[in-house]
């Protein structure tokens, strides 16, 4: 022990050798179907930060909970090694990404390690080694065959500093920064290989309303990024540039039309741009369309309204993006929120064209639109049909105008100009193109690392000189590497077969194992790797007999660590290391303090007064073992109402603690096994303890604590002299129910508090006795009627029953009181449980006002007392 605690170092060094020795934690290849808990595995940056260590809390906490439930338990780790960072630190070093990156693996182990999580190591997998790298060229070669993949030109995403293309979903921001080094991002046209995710959009959306395990923002974040409308394409002739596409989900508004508009990179925008000094003006200088407002410029062109005949002004919009529906927009001011800034700001006419109902007045557009669907108005032959009728009617009716589907989503383009990467496996013949490499010369591994500008591979001429598999001629190997998301896209299937040299995965056991049944990681990752790695599981459904289509059944993204309110980053200087909480207080410490401090899914503060009380926390639970299983602790043969109390205790708190890990919500369990823990050593403070009793209480409490402080609980289980580990007992079991309990501790803490608000409105400091007086039967009873009953008059309800009747003017009144309280009515205990419940709870009371405590029912009290007593609501009598 330390004279300010105990010697976590060794603790936790010894079970962390202990639990490595008997494999504890290794999931056999023969299990059905393990409870499959994951978390999002990282980039290996050198060192453990604190969003690593809640992330990895979290899923070893549920892991250790599921395996003392019961259950076979899968929980591997692996490295997202891949990446741009380690190349460029590389070249800031002088060194090669290969060995940066396996220097800071080794480190970050060794941390993860020093923290106690339970991974099977065993199935350890690290993505920028040919053995697994191998498999994502497996994986291109079938997307290639499944025609799921294709090379074309195309304006891609080009960030200067980084010198690579990026995905749409690795540009990020208003000022579209990239992901990783926040440098403005170009345009470029170049040769890309592109996956065609496309293909599965209908899919992806469809599926996220069965994701029902999946945060709802994630979900809809999803939504969002696919972007699927369901709508119309409709011609509008523009004077000297003929008939132009506009993309509609509203056509009911289309008599309502005042103004079209073009996106300024529409080929006819940058077409009037060489011609109209203003529009290039706008289009160069002003344009802006993540803006707070609309802004546009106009043409001088008119559109015509196929519908009407009407010309109405064309504008170039910056509100108008070319990757969504055409490109073109007719505005209908009346209708659409942004249309009704723009014409606000333009002066342009707001035409109403849609009524609530038929019944209603066309409503007044002139300060803000009406959005909502209704009942086409002022549209002629239109005129009273619904919007989604006149929809369907205009669609038929027009002749250039086409029901469809539009996206925002865009094919993954893969290719990326960097070296530390996955070699995409292709040849560039002259003769026959671009050809893939023959699986059985998989893997095509990464030549020795080139310190240059550009894409190093570029410059490994030795490497890149081949031949031509299928015509044998001089060929030169293809220099871009695989975007790091595909690496990610099926991580979580190598793990169940990590040395499988015949295939990516073992199909059998993939679908006896898949799909994941806890994932937890970063909202960070809600679009690009959630996306990606649904794709890449339906593909393999569609292609390779995998059974399931979604990897994920449920999924946490945790809330971030901060520190005064700020996200801990290096730049502001306010990182607080996790190594050096663990050296100065253990990882027992970083692991309570961190699940106790807010529920997963919330941001919370470090603070260092946090982590000295979760420090003295664990030293009191050590001593207080410590104290019983020295026979420090007073005993008694005969357990009474105290023991009581304890029993019922430690069965609420294993009640509530199950369902809460159940639920993930770490911070209300482990509330239960502190509060378990704090009674436990009132217990032994105030009178002496049945032996029995209190060390159930203890076993209790350390195995509610265990999945998060794992090594001072298995510490101190060995202490109590139990055999084998404490990580393979099991959860404790109880017959308590949840909500009785609930009622139970709401009906004894209430008391307290009344007790404590009489004595100070009466100025009563020094108590002789406090009488606690249970309600009576026939309130009970007048209560359950009321929570039961839908009858307008209660009272008279209440005085059709005999029991409750006879008590006259005193149950009326009752009745008076839970008809004005009826939304708010809570059952209650029944009085003899009450009487039970009180009786045990009576010592707590006695110990904080240190006077005499008798528990009485209605019957045994003075009636004027009595007839304060309410369910749930003892009446008190405090006598000097």
């Amino acid at each position: 022990m330390h004279d300010d605690g105990y010697d976590h170092t060794s603790v936790e060094r010894r079970w962390q050798e202990a639990w490595d020795d008997a494999s504890v934690y290794r999931t056999p290849d023969d299990v059905s179907g393990p409870t499959y808990v994951l978390g999002m595995y990282p980039y290996p940056s050198g060192e453990l930060h604190m969003g690593h260590v809640r992330n990895y809390t979290i899923t070893d906490a549920y892991a250790r909970f599921r395996r003392m439930r019961g259950d076979d338990v899968l929980h591997p780790m692996g490295w997202d090694a891949f990446g741009l960072p380690a190349e460029n630190a590389a070249k800031e070093r002088d060194t090669n990404p290969r060995d940066w990156t396996f220097d800071c693996i080794e480190t970050m182990k060794g941390q993860m390690q020093s923290m106690g999580f339970g991974y099977d190591w065993d199935r350890e997998v690290t993505t920028c080694r040919p053995r697994y790298y191998r498999w994502n060229q497996w994986l291109f070669r079938r997307f290639v065959e499944e025609d799921l993949a294709e090379r074309r030109d195309a304006e891609v995403n080009w960030c200067p500093s980084c010198e690579t293309v990026l995905a749409d979903e690795q540009v990020e921001g208003e000022t579209e920064l990239c992901w990783r080094c926040d440098t403005p991002v170009e345009q470029r046209e170049l040769e890309q290989w592109f996956l065609k995710i496309t293909d599965y959009a209908d899919e992806l959306v469809d599926y996220i309303d069965d994701l029902e395990g999946w945060p709802d923002s994630v979900r809809q974040m999803q939504r969002n990024w696919i972007g699927r409308q369901e709508g119309s394409r409709v011609e509008f002739s523009v004077e000297g540039h003929g008939p132009i596409e506009a993309f509609t989900t509203r056509l009911d508004t289309i008599h309502g039309a005042t103004f079209f508009a073009l996106a300024p990179d529409h080929p006819v925008s940058e077409q009037l741009a060489r011609e109209d000094e203003a529009v290039h003006e706008f289009l160069h200088h002003e344009a802006d369309p993540e803006g707070d407002e609309p802004n546009g410029v106009e043409t001088g062109l008119t559109a015509t309204n196929p519908v009407t005949g009407e010309e109405i002004p064309v504008f170039v919009a910056d509100f108008v993006l070319s990757d969504v529906g055409t490109g073109a927009l007719y505005g209908v001011p009346a209708h659409d929120d942004r249309d009704h800034a723009f014409a606000e700001k333009m002066g342009l006419p707001i035409r109403p064209v849609v009524a609530p109902d038929e019944d209603s007045a066309v409503p007044d557009v002139e300060a803000s639109a009406y959005t909502e669907d209704g009942v086409v108005v002022n549209s002629g032959d239109y005129s009273g049909l619904t919007s989604a009728e006149a929809r369907t009617r205009l669609t038929e009716d027009i002749d250039s105008a086409a029901f469809e589907t539009v996206y925002r989503l865009r094919d993954w383009g893969i290719s990326r100009q960097r070296y530390w990467g996955t070699p995409i496996p292709v040849v560039h013949c002259d003769d026959c193109g671009p050809v893939l490499v023959p699986e059985d010369e998989l893997p095509v591994e990464l030549p020795e690392f080139i310190n240059t500008t550009g894409n190093p591979l570029d410059e490994a001429d030795e490497w890149k000189a081949t031949t031509c598999p299928d015509c044998g001629a001089d060929a030169t190997r293809e220099t871009d590497t695989m975007d790091t998301f595909v690496d990610s896209s099926w991580y979580f299937l190598r793990y169940v077969s990590p040395d499988l040299e015949e295939a990516p995965f073992d199909l059998e056991r993939a679908n006896d194992w898949m799909p994941v049944d806890q994932y937890v990681g970063g909202i960070e990752h809600a679009v690009m790797h959630l996306l990606y790695s649904r794709f890449v599981t339906k593909t393999l459904a569609d292609h390779e007999g995998l059974d399931h289509r979604e990897p994920f059944t449920n999924l946490l993204a945790q809330g971030m660590v901060q520190l005064e309110g700020e996200k801990m980053s290096k730049s502001k200087g306010n990182v607080v290391s996790p190594q050096a909480i663990v050296e100065s207080y253990g990882a027992d410490t970083a692991r309570l303090f961190m699940m106790q401090a807010a529920q997963p899914e919330r941001d919370f503060d470090w603070t260092e007064e946090g982590v000295r009380s979760a420090y003295a926390f664990l030293t009191r639970l050590k001593e207080t073992t410590e104290a019983f299983t020295a026979g420090e602790l007073e005993t008694a043969d005969s357990p009474g109402s105290v023991a009581d109390y304890v029993e019922s205790e430690t069965e609420a708190a294993v009640a509530v603690a199950t369902e809460e890990y159940d639920e993930l919500t770490f911070n209300t369990a482990i509330r239960e096994a502190q509060d378990l823990v704090g009674t436990l050593r009132g217990y032994g403070e105030y009178t002496a303890v049945d032996a029995e009793v209190f060390e159930r209480g203890l076993e209790t409490a350390l195995k509610l604590l265990s999945p998060v402080a794992p090594h001072l609980c298995e510490e101190l289980w060995d202490e109590l002299g139990h055999g084998g580990f404490l990580a393979e007992a099991d959860w404790p079991g109880t017959d308590a129910d949840r909500e009785t309990a609930e009622r139970r501790r709401r009906l004894v803490e209430n008391t307290r508090e009344d007790v404590r608000e009489i004595s100070d409105v009466a100025g009563i400091d020094d108590p002789e006795r406090i009488d606690i007086v249970v309600t009576p039967d026939w309130k009970y009873e007048a209560l359950t009627v009321a929570l039961e009953s839908d009858a307008d008059n209660l009272v008279g309800e209440l005085m059709q029953h005999d029991d409750i009747k006879r008590h006259g003017e005193a149950a009326a009144d009752y009745g008076k009181d839970l008809q004005a309280e009826r939304e708010a009515l809570q059952e209650a205990l029944a009085p003899d449980a009450e009487y039970t419940a009180l009786q045990s709870a009576a010592w707590l009371v006695e110990r904080e006002f240190d006077a005499e405590v008798r528990v009485l029912a209605a019957a045994e009290a003075d009636d004027d007392v009595a007839g304060r007593a309410e369910p749930g609501r003892p009446a008190i009598d405090i006598r000097e």
